[in-house]
């Protein structure tokens, strides 16, 4: 047994070497050694083991090593000395193999000892799978090659034939022939019926056979072409509806262009002999546009009814005087506006929308229709003429033209009306405007509202937005401001300023409570008394002129703090000098009674105004009551009508004087404020440099009459003073000296 002999190998080497016997014992048997020793490949000359006797088998056995197992303590080390691969003389890696078989067999070995499967390599995977295709081709023992059954040919009855072409007929020879072949060979004939069966034909009939397979054939072919004879035909017929269609619609379109000739014949004599006129001509427009003919074809009728009004339009133009005659012949083009101001497109690209594509160069096209060039041409040179001779300060006539005309414009003549030839007189007269002048009547200048606002439906957001930075109205809000802020509000109400509320809404209500608040609480504090004697109501009466501008609160708290005040002082004077308790009550209730008529409703219902009259009704009940008890008045009253005064206050006067309160600025006003406001008043523009001067470091600024920021004069401001840079080509052009805001600064910025 081949366990028993290892063992005896093992005591024969234990007298010599007692470890190794040891190692022996402890080493366990490597389970997967029988499968390799069993299966493994022969040993190879350069493998044979060394003698038993010899040194290297002695050292061998002494550091554990057992013959048949591989190195190393557990075995699982080299099994075979290391093999050498020669190349051939002179030949590089990859030109051989490197790696030999036994190579192979220890990297499985190895493999195996892990529990893995080895894979061959690609190549060998190949040869392996090539070698058992050509073993199952030559035939191994116990495989029979595969035979392919040949498959048995198919053929077709003559009715067959007949069903699968329609409108074959065979001829009956070839019947017979071919139905004759069947599960059963037989030949059918004319005249000898059925035949017997193939095994029992004489030699001459296997002819027959032949011939039945050649007009097989032949029949099939023939059944063959017929299909293809059909098709064509069916083709043929397809196209010659197509060809008969296509020519009905040439002839209904040549029916539509004869009609069309006619009628433009009929135009062109008109025009020739001088009888055309806007009305006949309108008319005969209209009726080709209606006919079934031009309706149901593709003919441009938009260059058709310009190329017959456009001798009337061009004789009508050079007559028009659009100011004195706004619509001119507008009404006949009206009529025409379904003809004229239809969008045209070209057959490449109905084509192009045909074939689904939306992004044809066709739907691009940037060039003007025959209308557009007619109205380019012939009226936009008169407008122009207009424009230039109109006067700014009266826009009905112009307005009237733009109504009149707005329908029938192209869009880009309209917006180079409007934005280029309208707006540019518009900015003219509005740098001309002057708040000042025109507050003082020296002015024949009208408002802006007057003349501005008509136009502001026609414009677009940026001229009729007051937010913008640039535009009519940013302008007009400036020039407003500034107009408000020097306002004699003795004068009453600002000219025009309801028409102001509803283009600048939240805006205008700034201003006002900004401007025009403190001149309202300056002018009650200054004009108006309380004088139960003799009152005069003038100074009120031009306060509440401008309470629709104002919130009822705002108006409110200006009451409170200067009216109601002089009212309580005026009561306290009253009271104080033995008055008539029944007078004082009827003066109470008249003052109650007109704040209610001359103030919207419910101005007396506002809490603070509901307080300042219960504190006189209380003032006067704590006088008649300090009367009645003949207790001191004034000391009954004066902690009521002047509350907590400072303690270093003293008062020396009889009647009080009415008190003074701090204006109602919502932003303190810097002197920058007071320039702009001066620039504003004079028609003049401001413009910060972006540098600063190198001497101070002020921000530079430069006043102009110019909108586009040029000339005028550069200055700075230090404290409440403007220091201006001397005149260019002066000994002072590069020095600042200081100006007052007078006529001297605007005409430096003005350029005179």
């Amino acid at each position: 047994m081949p366990g028993l002999g290892f063992g005896m190998k093992g005591a024969e080497f234990s007298e010599e070497d007692s470890d190794s016997d040891h190692r022996s014992k402890r080493r366990k048997v490597n389970t997967m050694y029988g499968g390799f020793q069993n299966g493994g490949p022969a040993p190879t000359a350069a493998s044979k083991p060394a003698p038993v006797n010899s040194f290297a088998a002695k050292m061998m056995a002494k550091m554990g090593y057992k013959e048949g197992e591989g190195l190393g303590a557990t075995g699982k080390g080299r099994l075979a000395p290391i093999e050498t691969q020669l190349r051939p003389q002179g030949a590089g890696l990859g030109a051989v193999k490197e790696k030999t078989k036994q190579a192979k067999a220890d990297e499985k070995r190895e493999a195996a000892f892990r529990g893995e499967v080895l894979e061959d390599s690609s190549e060998e995977e190949r040869k392996r799978r090539r070698q058992q295709k050509e073993k199952s081709r030559s035939g191994g023992p116990g495989q029979q090659a595969r035979s392919t059954a040949k498959a048995k040919p198919k053929y077709r009855t003559a009715a067959e034939i007949e069903a699968a072409a329609e409108g074959l007929e065979i001829p009956n020879v070839l019947k017979s022939i071919i139905d004759a072949t069947g599960q059963e060979t037989r030949l059918l004939t004319s005249t000898a019926g059925l035949m017997s069966a193939q095994s029992l034909m004489v030699p001459e009939e296997t002819e027959s056979m032949k011939l039945s397979r050649m007009a097989q054939r032949e029949s099939v072919a023939f059944a063959d072409e017929w299909t293809a004879l059909q098709n064509r035909k069916d083709h043929f017929d397809q196209q010659t509806l197509e060809l008969q269609a296509a020519i009905s619609q040439q002839e209904e379109e040549r029916l539509a262009v004869d009609a069309l000739i006619d009628a433009i014949g009929n135009l062109q004599g008109k025009l020739s002999a001088g009888m055309a006129d806007w009305e006949s001509t309108v008319r005969d427009i209209e009726l080709l546009s209606q006919s079934e003919e031009v309706k149901e074809s593709s003919l441009d009728l938009q260059g058709i009814g310009v190329a017959a009004i456009q001798p009337l339009f061009a004789q009508a133009m050079q007559e028009w005087n659009p100011l004195e005659d706004p619509e001119s012949v507008s009404p006949y083009l009206s009529q025409l506006q379904h003809i004229l101001l239809k969008p045209i497109q070209s057959s490449s690209m109905e084509v192009a929308l045909q074939n689904g594509d939306a992004n044809s160069r066709s739907r691009s096209n940037k060039s003007t229709t025959h209308y557009e060039t007619m109205i380019y041409t012939y009226w936009l040179p008169p407008m122009r003429t207009a424009i230039n001779a109109w006067d700014v300060y009266n826009p009905d006539q112009l307005v009237a033209v733009i109504e009149a005309w707005q329908p029938l414009l192209p869009p880009f003549i309209l917006a180079n009306v409007l934005d280029n030839l309208i707006v540019h007189r518009l900015v003219a007269a509005l740098n001309s405007f002057k708040p000042r002048r025109n507050r003082d009547n020296s002015s024949r200048t009208p408002s802006p509202h007057k003349w501005l606002f008509p136009w502001l439906q026609y414009l677009d957001e940026q001229h009729t937005n007051p937010r913008s930075s640039s535009g009519l109205m940013s302008d007009v809000k400036r020039k407003l401001k500034s107009a408000l802020s020097t306002w004699d509000v003795s004068h009453g109400v600002f000219p025009g300023l309801e028409h102001w509320q509803p283009i600048f809404n939240s805006d205008l209500t700034h201003i006002l409570v900004r401007h025009v608040l403190p001149h309202l609480a300056e002018y009650l504090t200054t004009n108006f008394d309380v004088d139960p004697s003799d009152q005069e109501m003038r100074p009120l009466q031009k306060i509440v002129q401008w309470t629709p501008y104002f919130s009822l609160d705002a108006i409110a708290q200006l009451f409170n703090d200067i009216f109601f005040k002089k009212w309580h002082n005026i009561l306290y004077l009253w009271l104080t000098n033995t008055p008539d308790s029944g007078e004082i009550m009827q003066w109470y209730l008249w003052w109650k009674s007109q704040l209610a008529e001359m103030l919207p409703e419910g101005f007396n219902d506002l809490p603070i105004i509901k307080a300042c009259f219960d504190k006189g009704l209380t003032i006067i009940n704590v006088a008649i009551d300090a009367m009645e008890s003949e207790a001191d008045v004034d000391a009954a009253l004066h902690p009521l009508v002047f509350e907590a005064p400072p303690k270093a206050q003293r008062i020396t006067q009889t009647a009080p004087a009415a008190p003074q309160i701090p204006r109602p600025i919502e932003n303190p006003t810097t002197f920058k404020d007071v320039v702009e406001d001066w620039c504003a008043e004079n028609g003049l523009l401001m413009f910060p440099m972006r540098e600063a001067d190198v001497a101070t470091g002020q921000p530079l600024f430069r006043i102009t009459a110019s909108a586009s920021g040029k000339g005028g004069v550069v200055l700075y401001m230090k404290g409440d003073v403007v220091w201006a840079r001397g005149k260019a080509g002066t000994a002072q052009s590069k020095s600042f000296m200081p100006m007052g805001l007078d006529e001297s600064l605007a005409a430096r910025a003005e350029g005179r």
